[in-house]
């Protein structure tokens, strides 16, 4: 193996063994195969244009259009000319992804999901930096300043994992390749001094050719190098240590509990009141569905759980892929009585929100594009800047009616919800829970003081609805709402949420909209107006509850009402005779069908929502995978005969004078001058100089080497002849000179010689061949001996 070539290898691993501190912040880490075959392809076309030779300017544009080529079919298949040559579309295409990536970055905790926009990124960032390491190390021959980028490899990598358990390791791994690197740019430099012989064993001194001396420096670097490393891996025990990270904000549920990652929603509430106070209000969302009563039927975003005293805002929890069939809700018993509902719903096409707005709780989802499953929650998410602009989709959901009775009758929460949901920051002011004691005195149970919290909010309290209200900020917000006693849905769900965590009793925020206006045809419209929060509270039997303690908003639950009507408990939810898949009032498919009952499914069930599933997966990566590959594949088989000669002229000129008169017969052989084995060196060389149409130092070259030939084949001492290897180029120089486009072509990609394959193959099959067949008459004789 020649120097280079070791130094390619080397710097292929060090990029990757550095790559490996990024593999922890992203699963499945996948992509790390990705990189590697991108950047073999891309230290593979370094290698040739090294050998031609090219410029150095010119191989490291070869290798970056090579970086390009091969990125395109991973990340821009559809985009792209023929799935491989980057266009116009295919970069903006890419621009967008990096776009997305960012996004991605700023809103995943560790380890994040494989988007798109994030394997790009990564894949995109190793093959850069493989790329400057090659350039250094190999083709401008200085390792040293190749550690540079590989340092910053590993410090963005350490920088976002947050010093894991594991930091030692990845740390390990980097500076070995990183040694790795400088010992064979080592080698190489000692080895363009002549062969290094080993010496004699007697250690006597004065010795002319000693190894010891020789091998000493090799031995001494390293040592050091081995030191250098402990003391890297020992001095960060007594420094303090990195904490945080990009993906992972102040790192709550950013560990890898989920399947595919974690995912830390921007707070909702920041455009809630700007919707509120919309002077004109606009259509977000249009549904239908065969439910009897839509009075309760809010389309819930998100659900805000954590609450620090002065805002609510959204865990950071593990998201999934969508199932097809939702669990079963916490908490929810199949005593309570509950109906199955299925809507159809179109998004608007200026709607644009990460969160898909849903009854709750669903059941079923069926929706096509990239979402993701909060299980938590039980919100979808869009993934890789998908978002509900203009989408449709369908929603089984389950309509829980449980009775007063039954809501008192509730057992106690589990410990572990109880735990996290009744949690209050020691911050809070006293007369939040002094307000909560005196609102419900009196109150028997958990029940009966939700409802009086809800109707004093919305009733009894003097409250007043004004979106024009300050929504104030920092810990004094609900004193100063609870004094003044006006607001919006926020203040209302923010402090009846607050006051009832108080008392003890699970409850969380819910944001989305109202259920929105029956129109004329049926359907049913919302509004950007009809934005709203909401509390909901835990009930063990009926789980998450909603409350509704905004005056003149929404609807209030018939379960807290004075007359609630008592229903007989039904079983488990069943799908009712009249609760069909398909909306009800849906008009046949005639030419009277609107565009908007088009995309509400109501034109006929080829066009309805139903049916069309997903999984939120897009694109399989492991066919993307292999067609990318047997693409770069099959676009890599007319450069192996390139390859291959290259790697045979190499070898050869770093041979004795007969392998160098051998790679002149064959550049001869590629011009078109096939050799004759008959003839002498002399005369074999005048051949090759008349038909080569040969002249000048080319011919001269042809010339000295036959005599060097000879003179190694015939003399009794023959004499080492030095520059056999510049005569082989000078040579080489003079066919390419006096050939046209076309034979430098063929010569350079189709080379005649590579029939030597053709036959070495041939003859080592006879060789084996006649191996074989002499042991197998060996092993018969030999057993007919012994049979006699």
């Amino acid at each position: 193996m020649s120097g280079r070539t070791r130094l390619t290898l080397a710097s292929w691993g060090a990029t990757l063994m550095a790559a490996g501190a990024l593999l922890p912040l992203v699963k499945p880490a996948t992509w790390i195969f990705t990189a590697a075959l991108v950047l073999a392809l891309v230290s593979g076309v370094g290698t040739l244009a090294r050998r031609v030779p090219l410029a150095r300017p010119l191989t490291l544009l070869a290798q970056t259009v090579t970086a390009l080529l091969a990125l395109t079919p991973f990340f821009a298949r559809e985009q792209a000319v023929l799935w491989l040559l980057p266009g116009p579309e295919a970069l903006a295409h890419a621009v967008e992804l990096f776009r997305a990536g960012a996004e991605d970055v700023g809103r995943y905790a560790i380890p994040a999901p494989d988007t798109e926009g994030i394997r790009l990124m990564l894949v995109g960032g190793v093959v850069a930096i493989g790329l400057l390491v090659d350039a250094l190390a190999v083709t401008f021959r200085k390792a040293a300043p190749a550690g540079l980028p590989l340092l910053a490899l590993y410090s963005v990598a350490a920088g976002l994992s947050g010093g894991g358990g594991a930091g030692w390791l990845w740390f390990l791994l980097a500076a070995s390749g990183y040694l790795l690197l400088l010992l064979a740019e080592g080698r190489d430099r000692l080895s363009q001094w002549g062969r290094v012989f080993g010496a004699q064993r007697s250690g006597r001194p004065g010795s002319p050719v000693g190894g010891g001396p020789a091998f000493a420096p090799a031995r001494t670097g390293r040592r050091i190098g081995a030191v250098a490393m402990g003391v890297a891996l020992v001095a960060p025990l007594a420094l303090p240590g990195f904490s945080g990270g990009l993906f992972g904000g102040d790192g709550e549920g950013g560990g890898g509990a989920g399947k595919g990652g974690t995912i830390s929603a921007v707070n909702p509430l920041v455009s809630l009141q700007n919707n509120l106070r919309q002077p004109e209000d606009r259509e977000v969302i249009r549904y239908r569905t065969n439910a009897r009563d839509i009075s309760g039927m809010y389309l819930r975003l998100v659900a805000l759980d954590q609450f620090d005293g002065t805002s609510w805002k959204s865990s950071v929890r593990p998201i999934e892929d969508v199932p097809g069939q939702l669990p079963w809700p916490d908490g929810l018993s199949q005593s309570v009585k509950i109906t199955e509902v299925t809507s159809n719903f179109v998004a608007s096409d200026a709607y644009e929100q990460k969160w898909l707005p849903m009854p709750y709780p669903a059941g079923r989802v069926d929706i096509e594009g990239r979402w993701r499953y909060e299980p938590a929650g039980r919100m979808l998410v869009g993934d890789d800047k998908q978002t509900t602009k203009g989408v449709r989709y369908q929603v089984a959901s389950l309509d829980v009616q449980p009775t007063a009775q039954q809501l008192a009758g509730a057992g106690s929460a589990p410990e572990k919800l109880r735990r996290e949901y009744t949690k209050v920051p020691a911050t809070l002011p006293a007369d939040v829970r002094a307000t909560a004691l005196s609102v419900t005195k009196g109150a028997r149970g958990d029940y009966e003081r939700a409802v009086k919290l809800q109707d004093w909010f919305a009733r009894d309290g003097g409250f007043r609805y004004d979106v024009d209200v300050d929504s104030g900020t920092g810990v004094q917000a609900i004193s100063r709402f609870l004094k003044d006693k006006e607001g919006f849905c926020i203040h209302f769900s923010f402090s009846m949420a607050a006051m009832a965590r108080s008392l003890g009793i699970p409850a969380r925020v819910a944001v989305g909209f109202m259920p929105g206006t029956t129109q004329t045809d049926g359907s049913v419209s919302v509004g950007i107006r009809d934005a709203h929060a909401w509390p909901e509270l835990y009930f063990q039997g009926a789980g998450w509850t909603r409350f509704e303690p905004t005056p003149s908003r929404g609807s209030t639950p018939s379960y807290t009402r004075e007359t609630t009507p008592s229903g007989t408990a039904a079983g488990p939810a069943q799908p009712q005779q009249s609760a069909s898949a398909q909306p009800s009032a849906a008009p046949s498919a005639t030419a009277s069908c609107t565009p908007q009952d088009r995309k509400l499914g109501d034109c006929g069930p080829d066009e309805a929502v139903a049916g069309a599933t997903s999984d939120g997966s897009g694109p399989d990566p492991l066919t993307v995978t292999l067609l990318s590959l047997a693409a770069v594949l099959l676009l890599s088989l007319p450069f192996l005969p390139l390859l291959w000669r290259s790697r045979v002229r190499a070898r050869r000129l770093g041979s004795d004078t007969l392998a160098v008169w051998e790679e002149i017969n064959d550049t001869a052989w590629d011009h078109g001058v096939e050799p004759d084995d008959s003839l002498t060196p002399r005369k074999a060389a005048a051949r090759i100089v008349r038909l080569g149409e040969l002249g000048g130092e080319s011919a001269d070259a042809v010339h000295r080497v036959a005599r060097a030939v000879e003179e190694a084949l015939y003399a009794p001492r023959p004499r080492p002849v030095a520059g056999l290897a510049a005569e082989a180029g000078r040579v080489r120089a003079g066919f390419h000179a006096g050939a046209g486009r076309r034979g430098r072509l063929r010569a350079l990609l189709a080379p005649r010689s590579a029939a030597r394959l053709r036959r070495t193959a041939a003859s080592r099959w006879s060789v084996r061949a006649e191996t074989a067949r002499t042991r197998a008459s060996a092993l018969f004789r030999r057993g007919a001996r012994e049979a006699n």
